[in-house]
């Protein structure tokens, strides 16, 4: 039993001189014993031994008051998350989240526990133990405190660990953001899970909201406080009146929301919601009403960039944010346009002499777009049709940007679009090809999906009443294949594992949808690919899973026999591809999880730069990959695409080369091949651009620059740098000519001899003409120290023949 007397009623029986003390002292007991319980009434002391199960009365631990609770609650329709969440009002309203891209399985069969020997623990019904948090020392106790901070305690009652330190998207009164601490919004009101909006507490001072797996620089931003400059002592703080300000020591420096006056039956929060706004909201203690905003960064819900994601633009209508896609281009999920838009036609190739006369430019006015920049030439005093022409006749041109005048030559994809009246004098023209059907911009997504739906109900129904019979079949049939079959055929390989040695495994799409439970956890997204994480039902391994998309049908054959070449790739340093589906017109593919991310990650956005000894090991690590794929692989493999992204560290930071999708396969007898441009910008080697013929070396350069990146732990391409430390590779050379390495690494105490000899080979690799880069081979001779590098000349200047010998 669970007895809640609002405050007010408290307050009014202890103040009112008709009621004897004592009279009030009953009612506290009787608080107390109500509120213990359930388990609410000694939180101070939540001991070892002590566990929840989600169907159960003891589902969570209440604080004193009932107010808070740590347990589980319902996530959606597939089961339960662990988090801190309100109890005291009817609608459970979930302010922080364990583990949220890591969900529980969807089971009822859970408890979590205390242990005995002091860890905090999700039990599944495999027996597999998932920690909830990490702890330096064993925890002793816990409690959920009033203020919906849930803390955990030593033998000593010193606090190891609570979740005010880890906010997810929610803050509350007495809980602030730190320097370099973030919110990261959740995927939706129901999931969750982390979705692709964040607010950053700078260093710097400066409160400031991005995309998510974006650098921290003005182009990405969307809000700021602009407060940059204050130090590293400022934090976002919530007063208990829902007051919302940045204060630096003793300082206030600016009131984001003013709050109002204080009331004890009243509640507050500050949440970063799933649509990219930071909101304040009150909740009335007194009733069962609704939360309240008191304020919000921005009520245009086309501010957030990502909103409509790559080749979209938002559009306000009525307060609402509509995505529409650019001419040409068509939602990637017709009932979820935030997905971003692919082309609707087959890009044609540069190598086709007729292929002006079947492009056209379409136009889209008043959008402004945002980002990197992605234009490769500007022209200026210019008309629209010269601008429009200047594009047609470019092969390499998708889309150009007019503004007064000047022309902006365009690269895809297009990204954080949005319509707006105050930038009507942009115009932006895409080439689309003329036999593609009209695209309509001003269409509304929602009602060409309801009237296709009420089309193929009115087709079924017809259908339906003609060949009943037929349809009764032909769906017995299906049933029984699709899920009678496959459930037999999955309960028969329980036991089977797949091992290290065994061939690449044949998925069917069923299957795909069961390992990653509908394609709900997206783990990123590419221009021509989604990754999923899922999990083998009978193994419990956990699994990437990489959806192609826009793959023509005709290239079945093609793509199966690039599948099964890299499929018996089997090294180290090379993220191993475990399976595959081809089924109809769905292409996916099944690698390992690769649980610590990306280089680039740890690399460029990190909060603890990596050490020398683990930058020089990853290095290692990386270049023996590529030298297996050019000289010990059975098939020689162009990667093509060499990048920190491809990069992934697994559980022990060994680092394994990811992603062949761009990968040139070699015939035993062949050296070198021609191809259209592959890779990223920074990282293609020079004769990709000079249509010379490529050999392994691109790969080489490519590598060059990401060993480059790695010493100096910043991007290849920076243009928020000054203008001659923009570009790694000249500069690094710059600064070896002067003798000054030490600016590549700042602060960092290396051993000198050891920097010289990672640059030189860095500077080696990066050479324009591809006959002098050292081989793979000789690479990882150099970064093992065994052989000698002579000094490398400009990468940039015409190198006389003393130099081949390094080759």
């Amino acid at each position: 039993m669970f007895l809640f007397i609002p405050r007010k009623a408290c307050q009014n029986l202890k103040t009112s001189m008709a009621a004897p003390t004592f009279i009030f002292l009953i009612v506290s007991a009787i608080w107390n014993v109500a509120a213990a319980e359930t388990g609410g009434g000694g939180p101070r002391n939540i001991s070892r031994g002590s566990s929840l199960t989600p169907t159960r009365s003891s589902s969570s631990w209440l604080s004193p008051s009932g107010l808070y609770a740590f347990g589980f609650y319902h996530q959606g329709n597939v089961g339960y998350a662990v988090g801190v969440f309100v109890a005291g009002i009817p609608d459970k309203t979930v302010v922080w989240t364990a583990n949220r891209d890591n969900p529980p399985p969807a089971t009822t069969n859970l408890t979590l526990q205390l242990t005995a020997d002091g860890r905090l623990i999700l039990q599944s019904p495999q027996g597999q133990g998932i920690p909830i948090v990490e702890t330096s020392e064993n925890i002793s106790s816990a409690s959920m405190l009033d203020t919906g901070n849930f803390v955990l305690y030593n033998s000593e009652q010193g606090i190891i660990w609570q979740s005010f330190d880890y906010p997810t998207d929610t803050i509350l009164p007495d809980q602030t953001l730190s320097a370099n601490q973030e919110l990261v919004s959740a995927a939706s009101e129901t999931d969750h899970a982390s979705g692709i909006f964040r607010l950053k507490m700078q260093s710097d001072g400066n409160l400031v909201q991005y995309p998510v797996n974006t650098p921290d620089t003005e182009p990405f931003a969307y809000w700021a406080s602009n407060t940059g400059g204050m130090g590293n002592q400022v934090t976002l703080n919530l007063d208990n009146s829902g007051h919302l300000y940045l204060f630096n020591s003793n300082i206030t420096l600016i009131n984001i929301t003013e709050g109002k006056p204080s009331k004890e039956d009243t509640i507050f929060m500050m949440r970063l919601d799933s649509d990219g706004i930071f909101k304040v909201y009150s909740h009335s203690l007194e009733g069962d009403g609704n939360w309240s905003v008191l304020g919000q960064s921005t009520t245009d819900k086309c501010v957030p960039k990502g909103v409509c994601s790559l080749n979209g633009f938002c559009v306000l209508n009525d307060d609402k944010a509509t995505c529409r896609c650019l001419p040409g281009f068509d939602f990637v999920d017709p009932r979820n346009s935030t997905y971003g838009c692919v082309r609707n036609f087959i890009a044609q190739s540069c190598k086709d002499e007729h292929r002006s006369t079947e492009n056209d430019m379409k136009v889209v006015e008043n959008v402004k777009w945002g980002g990197e920049d992605v234009s490769y030439l500007e022209l200026s005093s210019v008309t629209k049709e010269e601008c429009k022409e200047a594009c047609l006749k470019d092969c390499n041109c998708e889309a150009t940007v007019f503004d007064n005048g000047k022309c902006s030559k365009q690269r895809l994809p297009f990204k954080y679009g949005r319509r707006s009246l105050e930038n009507s004098n942009t115009a932006t023209y895409v080439k689309v090809s003329t036999s593609d059907r009209p695209v309509i911009l001003n269409k509304d997504p929602e009602k060409e999906i309801k009237k296709e739906t009420r089309m193929d109900i009115l087709i079924i129904g017809v259908s339906l009443a003609g060949l009943a019979l037929v349809v009764v079949i032909i769906s017995g049939v299906v049933i029984y294949r699709n899920r009678i079959w496959v459930h037999r055929m999955i309960s028969e390989k329980a036991n089977y594992e797949l091992g290290d040695d065994v061939c690449l495994r044949a998925f069917t799409f069923f299957e795909m949808e069961q390992i990653t439970n509908g394609f709900k956890h997206e783990l990123g997204r590419g221009s021509s690919a989604t990754v999923f994480k899922g999990i083998i039902p009978y193994t419990q391994k956990v699994v990437a899973v990489k959806r192609l998309e826009n793959m023509p049908t005709e290239g079945e054959r093609e793509f199966h026999t690039e599948v099964k070449v890299i499929g018996r790739t089997h090294h180290r340093n090379l993220v191993r591809l475990i399976g595959y589906c081809i089924e109809g017109a769905n292409r996916l593919l099944v690698y390992d999880y690769m649980i610590n991310g990306s280089l680039a990650s740890l690399l460029f956005t990190a909060r603890n730069r990596l050490n020398w000894d683990e930058r020089i090991g990853i290095a290692l690590d990386i270049a023996r990959g590529i030298l297996y794929l050019h000289e010990e692989c059975e098939t020689q493999i162009i990667h093509c695409d060499i990048k920190p992204h491809n990069i992934l560290m697994d559980e022990n930071m060994i680092a394994r080369i990811s992603d062949f999708g761009l990968a040139k396969l070699l015939k035993p007898d062949q050296t070198k091949t021609f191809t259209g441009i592959r890779g990223t910008k920074g990282y293609v080697a020079p004769e990709w651009h000079r249509k010379r013929p490529v050999t392994v070396k691109a790969d080489v350069y490519s590598f060059g620059v990401v060993l480059l990146e790695i010493i100096c732990c910043r991007c290849c391409l920076d243009w928020s740098l000054p203008e001659e430390e923009a570009v790694l590779e000249d500069w690094v050379y710059e600064c070896f000519e002067a003798g000054e390495l030490g600016k590549l690494i700042g602060d960092e105490e290396i051993d000198k001899r050891k920097l010289e000899r990672m640059v030189k080979a860095g500077l080696w690799c990066v050479q324009d003409e591809p006959s002098l880069r050292p081989s793979m081979k000789k690479i990882v001779l150099m970064l093992e120290g065994t052989v000698d590098i002579p000094t490398p000349p400009n990468p940039t200047s015409f190198l006389s023949t003393n130099y081949r010998y390094i080759i």
